[in-house]
């Protein structure tokens, strides 16, 4: 029970995601994806920071930029890359090729096993999304598919390395989230300034969206998803992947108007099954933890616990 409780809470990082599109589209600036990435990592990592007030320490300097950079400095521009150069669904499935990265990183970094089960829910989820999102007239560019192909290899990496390194003692998800959505920012300006100049003039709607990615798109949905890093094995967690494309497609069908074919349909049912099934396979694989997360399981660092050490 208390393993389903971690993986309910933990997929509600990437429905969380699926919502980005749809607040993108509808409240902020347009053509500005970088600035954008800014404004969702570094004042949420700051928040964040603050909210733990605790800073990393001695080799945790070097390690959060290297985390920051894999999970968010290097994604986020990567990602949107692809999704310029690329019509979204083919990037929706390139993205959804994460879990794959993910099992034979874990395989050779973390030793964890993967099942045949666990091979073919990452398969079969990557071909429902595929069902959903793409369409008969999607065009392949070969800078936008190695751009998708790289930033799927570089969450995957992020979240290998997040498992393997643990965190340090004492310290918790939220401290750990906001160093890395800090570090991930301050990767990001230096190319958003050059790529897209200035910052643009801010409206209502621009500010209410940018709160919106602050808080809830980055702040707490990543601090859910490193909390379950620590909890589940890397392959359980990123097998949840899948439910941002659907959920994305879900809000534009209920929010946005847009139609939902059968073929679509049954590749949402497609992509769920699998990550359900996934979530099975995955439970039956024994995890080793780090010794950060073996302090983890008996002093908890969450956010409802006023046991905190600091």
């Amino acid at each position: 029970m208390k393993r389903l409780a971690t993986v309910a809470l933990t997929a509600l990082a990437p429905i969380s995601w699926g919502s980005t599109y749809a607040v993108a589209s509808e409240l902020l600036p347009p053509d500005r994806p970088l600035f954008t990435g800014v404004m969702r990592a570094l004042p949420a990592g700051l928040l964040l920071t603050a909210l733990a007030r605790t800073l990393p320490k001695g080799e945790w300097w070097w390690k959060s930029a290297v985390l920051g950079t894999l999970n968010i400095g290097a994604f986020f521009p990567l990602l949107f890359l692809s999704a310029y150069r690329l019509p979204g669904g083919v990037a929706a499935v390139l993205g959804s090729a994460g879990p794959l990265f993910v099992v034979g990183l874990a395989a050779l970094v973390l030793g964890e096993r993967a099942s045949l089960r666990t091979v073919l829910a990452a398969v079969v989820g990557a071909f429902g999304v595929s069902m959903v999102v793409l369409t008969a007239d999607a065009a392949l560019d070969l800078v936008g598919v190695v751009a998708g192909v790289v930033s799927s290899a570089s969450m995957a990496a992020g979240t290998v390395m997040t498992k393997r390194w643990g965190r340090p003692e004492g310290v918790g998800p939220l401290a750990m989230t906001g160093w890395q959505l800090t570090a991930g920012g301050l990767v990001i300006i230096p190319v958003a300034a050059l790529v897209e100049g200035a910052p643009p003039a801010l409206d209502g709607d621009a500010l209410l969206g940018y709160g919106y990615m602050m808080l809830i798109n980055t702040g707490i949905a990543y601090w859910l998803w490193f909390r379950g890093i620590g909890q589940l094995s890397a392959t359980s967690v990123t097998l949840l992947g899948p439910l941002s494309p659907l959920t994305a497609a879900v809000i534009g069908w209920a929010a946005l108007g847009q139609a939902l074919t059968p073929v679509q349909l049954v590749g949402m049912a497609i992509a769920f099954g699998a990550t359900v099934a996934g979530q099975l396979a995955a439970a039956r694989i024994p995890q080793s933890f780090s010794s950060s997360e073996k302090n983890d399981r008996n002093i908890s660092m969450d956010l409802t616990d006023g046991r905190v050490r600091r």
